[in-house]
């Protein structure tokens, strides 16, 4: 009996406190809850915000971000884990639909500096979510430009705060939201996973605005405005659709005296406001699958530089049928994503040692590299080829005539011992070399002064 006794197991309320929520830090939400219905001693456990909760945000996030910085320290971490639960799908590469239609700066515009790149890489940041617009430099170096461009946190009273710098002039490092930064508090409004869009908070904005015109009128309210600062608009819920407004001030002042005065006064209230507006509000995509994986180590955003001397962004997908590596330009841009670099339906390696015919197809060509006063590590050690078999029938807007197919050729893809490729056909005579954009979260070849955490 007594050895029966010493070799039974223990139950999990033998453990000590901090081994439990060691353990149930591991679980979800949702199965935390259902263990805190099996006994009532487990239900205060699983519901200590300084414990529990604590725990499951420093697993999940703790070696990226520092957890006890958000909201200044003042937040329940409950309210943490389901808005960094919800954030989290941010991190990685997203480009922009459509045209930029902000306001360019008359000095930018004469200055000819071009729109906002179309590219966001969203990173974590000591107590905030960072989204910087990248683009690559044009000095002929393997450098990514990196602005500013949306931070995502959350105050000490709780509340989202999402700020944008509209020109990409802030450090990255600057107080969340502080006025100094000339910086437009906006909504992140997510559309699925793989979608969201960016507008300017105009409740917010309306407040500031009429903060303002009271502060210049002396308090004083006319009160002649359905729905003003503090009425309809500000208490609806943030993206609220104008025309509901519109309606519901077309119809109260059918009926009241003065209806046609008061209703002009509307519109050209409304018109103010738009006028003050300072974003327009514009969506995002996903860049799915941007990373390589051990199964598909082709796969994701690519840097090379072209023929041109010009450094270039390239997507490399895997399709189901092939593999395929398009530039990586602005969705707006004509053809920017139907036109492929290469393709191949055949995405086999053949690894080393390689044949001398295959030697000579890479020894006889030139890479195109960065000055030579630039500092690189040579590591391209050819691993494997695969070859680039694009003979098939592209339909080509504009070279449905021709009878000789650009995009119908033959070459090789050569990838690396560090893990990076280069590709090059065989009526030319270079190679150009992908480099990795990203590694661990973090961009690489940044150029300017570093961000500082």
């Amino acid at each position: 009996m007594a050895e029966m006794d010493s070799s039974s197991p223990y139950s999990f309320a033998d453990f000590p406190e901090d081994v439990q929520l060691c353990i149930l830090s591991f679980l979800n939400p949702i199965e935390i809850a259902n263990f805190a219905c099996t006994s009532k001693r487990f239900g205060p456990l699983c519901q200590t915000d300084s414990k529990l909760w604590y725990a499951l945000c420093d697993r999940r996030w703790g070696s990226k971000t520092q957890i006890g910085k958000w909201g200044e320290g003042k937040i329940s971490y409950k309210l943490l884990y389901k808005t960094l639960n919800k954030w989290e799908n941010l991190i990685g590469f997203w480009r922009r639909c459509g045209q930029s239609q902000q306001k360019v700066n008359p000095a930018a515009a004469s200055a000819g500096v071009a729109k906002p790149p179309g590219l966001v890489f969203f990173e974590w940041g000591p107590s905030f979510l960072r989204g910087s617009r990248v683009s690559p430099s044009q000095n002929g170096t393997y450098g990514v430009l990196k602005s500013p461009f949306l931070i995502m946190g959350i105050s000490a009273e709780g509340q989202i705060a999402n700020y944008l710098d509209p020109e990409g002039h802030n450090g990255a490092d600057c107080e969340l939201g502080s006025p100094e930064t000339d910086s437009i508090h906006v909504n992140v409004n997510f559309i699925g996973d793989f979608h969201f869009s960016v507008e300017e908070d105009e409740s917010f904005a309306n407040r500031r605005s009429s903060n303002g015109e009271n502060a210049r009128s002396g308090g004083d309210d006319s009160g002649d405005e359905v729905g003003g600062s503090n009425g309809f608009e500000s208490g609806s819920p943030p993206a609220s659709l104008p025309e509901m407004v519109e309606m519901y001030q077309y119809y109260a002042n059918r009926s009241s005296p003065g209806a046609d005065r008061s209703l002009r006064r509307q519109r050209k209230r409304g018109k103010e406001r738009q006028f003050r507006k300072r974003w327009e509000t514009e969506h995002y995509l996903k860049i799915v699958d941007c990373f390589p994986t051990q199964s598909r180590p082709l796969q994701g955003i690519w840097k090379g530089i072209c023929d041109e001397m010009k450094l270039e962004f390239y997507l490399v997908e895997y399709d189901g049928v092939g593999i395929s590596c398009r530039r990586l330009g602005d969705l707006s841009e004509r053809l920017s994503s139907c036109m492929p670099v290469f393709w191949t339906s055949n995405p086999t390696f053949i690894d080393s040692p390689l044949s001398p015919e295959e030697l000579h197809v890479y020894d006889s060509r030139i890479h195109i590299r960065p000055p030579p006063d630039e500092t690189y590590v040579d590591d391209e050690v050819v691993m494997r080829v695969m070859y680039i078999n694009s003979s098939f029938d592209l339909v080509i807007p504009g070279l449905e005539g021709n009878a000789a197919n650009p995009w119908r050729v033959e070459g090789r893809i050569w990838q690396y011992k560090s893990g990076a490729f280069g590709f090059g056909f065989l009526r030319d005579n270079f190679v150009v070399d992908l480099k990795h954009i990203a590694q661990n979260g973090c961009l690489l070849d940044i150029m300017g002064p570093p961000c500082s955490d």
